[in-house]
């Protein structure tokens, strides 16, 4: 490269995280420099600062189709499922002590699963079927009198399959019609129509900086009456369920930035990305793809013939295009997900995310499909 000269980025791992708009920013920046007071404080300028959670927390929920008093702020997604997971099963530890989950759901719920078993509670993981997706009938077989959760993420953030949530949490209360059910749309969030009352959830999870606003800040809808057990203690903030001095500007910055969706547009550009990047990368011999067919586009999963996706990954970043291997969080571990869809270890140690936002384009695809035919043929012989 010559000096100077600027190398194109090509990003395409917008599932671990995406760019922050310009609006959010200037929104961000705006609470850090001009409304900085705490939203707690009973002077004029706090009032301010608490003004504008209480406007964020009013365009999330239109959003999500809930009354602001159902959405409680968190640090990210993360905690908002160890909110839902803990607080739920704390609250009914005497009178039922089951849990059923997805077993291809995101490590924040799996590791939480895992606690509650340690502590003493019954765990059901439900694996996908040969199609990638969990199936209702499934998950309603699991569940029984004892049973006070169940959790199935709506978009799987590996693969893009899309879980037909609202017909599980249907037949598991048919089962017991006292089972509270939760289901983490954190990759669903700002790509697809998400109503909480559609979906039939007592607990949804949502991440800002998977939809274009910082990272630190997420949110759990919990359904009027529901009752959850806090995880922290220490304050007054948002009715004592997760104290703490609110984090403003990320709040308001995700407020702008869900200001800024327009999801049948950007849907129908990503739709036709994908298709695009298909066309190209299964072309290529040796690649196959993982993605289920009913999979958000969004996301695309494919294997890269022998090539371990390690390798792949740093070749493709030499070139400044940047993917994964599948979660964010796994830090490079071999993919649950492939593994409960059946494929083999060679083909899951080969896999790589590509996930897509509002900003790729198609010279996006068109450097990916060629690093990738490259590296396919420079790294095979090594």
């Amino acid at each position: 490269m010559l000096k100077g000269e600027v190398k194109a980025l090509h990003y395409l791992d917008n599932s671990a995280t995406t760019a922050v708009s310009p609006g959010a920013a200037r929104k961000a920046l705006e609470m850090m420099t001009e409304i900085y007071a705490n939203p707690s404080s009973l002077h004029s300028f706090g009032i301010r600062a608490e003004r504008e959670v209480e406007a964020a927390r009013k365009i999330i929920a239109a959003q999500l189709g809930a009354s602001e008093e159902e959405l409680l702020f968190t640090s990210g997604g993360t905690e908002a499922n160890n909110l839902a997971l803990f607080g739920v099963a704390e609250a009914n530890r005497r009178r039922r002590k089951k849990i059923v989950i997805s077993s291809v759901e995101h490590s924040s719920v799996i590791e939480a699963a895992r606690k509650l078993e340690d502590d003493g509670f019954t765990v059901v993981r439900i694996p996908p079927r040969s199609d990638g997706i969990i199936h209702p009938a499934d998950v309603a077989a699991a569940v029984d009198s004892d049973t006070a959760l169940v959790s199935v993420m709506l978009v799987n953030n590996e693969t893009g399959a899309v879980m037909p949530v609202a017909e599980i949490f249907e037949e598991a209360r048919e089962e017991n019609p006292q089972v509270l059910c939760h289901t983490d749309a954190v990759q669903a969030f700002g790509k697809m129509n998400v109503r909480v009352k559609r979906l039939g959830a007592d607990l949804l999870t949502v991440s800002a900086h998977k939809v274009h606003a910082p990272k630190g800040c997420g949110a759990l809808y919990i359904k009027k009456g529901v009752r959850l057990v806090p995880r922290q203690y220490g304050g007054e903030q948002q009715k004592k369920r997760r104290p703490g001095t609110e984090a403003v500007p990320n709040i308001a910055a995700f407020g702008a930035a869900c200001e800024e969706f327009d999801i049948a547009a950007n849907l129908e550009k990503v739709r036709a990305l994908c298709a695009c990047a298909k066309e190209r990368l299964l072309s290529i011999e040796g690649v196959a793809l993982n993605s289920p067919e009913n999979a958000l586009p969004y996301v695309l999963n494919i294997s890269a013939g022998r090539v371990r996706s390690e390798t792949m990954l740093h070749y493709l970043a030499e070139r400044e295009i940047y993917l994964s291997s599948g979660s964010a969080c796994a830090k490079g571990k071999p993919s649950h997900v492939l593994g409960a869809m059946g494929y083999d270890n060679d083909r899951a140690d080969s896999a790589l995310r590509i996930s897509f936002s509002k900003y790729n384009t198609k010279e996006d695809i068109d450097a990916l499909a060629q690093a990738l035919a490259e590296g396919l043929r420079e790294l095979a012989h090594r």
